[in-house]
């Protein structure tokens, strides 16, 4: 009895040991010292320091993580910093009085210093061998994470991050950097690479097809064949994806200074469409048409002003992005319904942002500015008498006059092109010379109005944005 229970003992000790090894000849970690890094703790928030050396006074491992890490081992300034913790959201927020936790997905823990959240993070762990819990777990059949609450020790959840530069540890106990999954040989090669098996983890949130084009177009990185090899086939799966986070993370795509390269590569890897259907609708074999080439416009002027510290505006690269299916939108309701063309424009506008607003949840505060970007492009021709003083009034004049000028050099349009040309100067000048340029207008002649038939009513449409 003695013999087989010591056999038995044997084989489980020496079962494990090679599990062991296998995940060490799999995951060798990596750890870089000091002197062999370049992350300095003057380039880190002192709000993040603060949260590091608490969470490590009370016992806890804690480390700052992510694209923080990241952009400090590339010598770029982080947008924020992120700490995980082996302490749990619950003992998080018994550390920190200016803490709230949040999310139901990933619990998290937002500690709050002024303007400026640390987001604190658990360790997270693998849910296989894991009971099943709708509280603190709960897969779709699609594949889909709907909670991930599943907490573990820090190498678990190294693999468990998505790309291998994302997963890079930096401890203020012995200012070294942690490397689990070879992030720091993929950041010196340039190269996104997704941890795990890529449609597994895609499946599992398929924003992370986004998060590596994004990447990609942001680090001026490749993203590796394997991790790419999926994406136009899965890029579907973003169509399960709640609007509402989509439309956060269509601002992280094209409202973060590298939109128009961002914007080339979702078309390659077919991740547009899933995002803006209608626009993709007419798009063009050669690229050419004048909707394209707005929309490559208005991502360049995007970057250059986020480059240059200067303020950018949803609702404006919207309005530009959506004006020539807003304009086929519109011509069709003309010719079916024998509405006048504005009544039919009307209705499009409706069309096309509750379309827009199915894949995006672009919130009112947004399509209301679109829409009063689209409504001046038809006002302002007519600028007669003190109707040119009144436009300039409007709060989206300027808007509105941008988009105009986008449109005139999208479709080379020579009309179009002298009205930009005489709004540019009637803003400039002087009242007496303002005057005189409404004066000139007032003397042209004017084309011989036909008699037209009575309006027809536009009926009303249900759930306008």
């Amino acid at each position: 009895m003695f013999t087989r229970v010591a056999n038995f003992c044997r084989k489980v000790l020496s079962r494990d040991e090679s599990m062991a090894e296998d995940v060490i000849v799999q995951n060798p970690m990596s750890v870089i010292p000091r002197e062999q890094h370049a992350i300095s703790r003057k380039d880190i928030s002192e709000n993040a320091l603060k949260v590091l050396y608490r969470l490590n006074k009370a016992g806890y491992e804690a480390y700052l993580v992510g694209g923080g890490v990241r952009d400090l081992l590339l010598g770029q300034k982080p947008k924020d910093f992120d700490v995980t913790t082996s302490a749990t959201p619950e003992q998080v927020r018994k550390l920190f009085r200016n803490c709230r936790l949040v999310g139901r997905r990933f619990r998290l823990a937002h500690v709050m210093f002024g303007p400026e959240i640390i987001e604190v993070a658990t360790f997270r762990g693998h849910h296989e061998g894991n009971p099943p819990d709708r509280t603190t777990s709960q897969q779709g059949q699609n594949g889909m994470l709907l909670r991930d609450n599943i907490f573990g020790s820090i190498e678990e959840d190294a693999q468990r991050r998505d790309f291998t530069i994302n997963s890079l540890y930096y401890s203020v106990a012995d200012f070294t950097v942690r490397d689990f999954v070879g992030g720091v040989p993929d950041l010196k090669a340039g190269l996104i690479r997704l941890i795990g098996t890529p449609e597994t983890r895609y499946r599992e949130d398929p924003v992370r097809m986004l998060r590596a084009v994004r990447f990609a177009a942001k680090l001026n990185m490749r993203i590796s064949a394997e991790t790419a090899e999926p994406i136009p086939r899965l890029a579907t799966l973003i169509n399960d994806v709640p609007p509402a986070r989509l439309f956060e993370e269509a601002l992280k795509l094209l409202q973060a200074g590298y939109g128009f390269e961002t914007y080339k590569l979702l078309r390659e890897y077919g991740l547009f469409q899933p995002l803006f259907p209608s626009i993709t609708r007419n798009f063009t074999e050669q690229g050419d048409s004048a909707m394209e080439r707005i929309i490559d416009q208005v991502l360049k002027n995007t970057d250059s002003r986020i480059h240059n510290d200067m303020r950018v505006n949803p609702a404006f690269l919207f309005a530009a992005m959506f004006w020539y299916p807003l304009l086929e939108m519109a011509q069709k309701i003309a010719q079916e319904s024998g509405l006048v063309y504005h009544d039919a424009f009307a209705l499009a506008t409706n069309d096309v942002l509750d379309e827009a607003c199915r894949s995006l949840a672009i919130p009112k505060r947004i399509t209301t500015l679109v829409r009063d970007i689209w409504q001046l492009q038809l006002r302002m021709s007519r600028r007669q008498g003190k109707r040119a003083w009144k436009l300039m009034e409007h709060p989206k004049f300027r808007a509105a006059y941008d988009l105009m000028a986008l449109r005139a050099e999208a479709e080379n349009d020579r009309e179009l092109q002298l009205l930009v040309q005489w709004w540019g100067e009637f803003q400039v000048s002087a009242p007496p010379m303002q005057k005189d340029m409404l004066t000139d207008l007032d003397e042209e002649p004017t084309p011989r109005r036909r008699h037209r038939r009575p309006r027809k009513r536009a009926p009303r449409r249900e759930g306008a944005a």
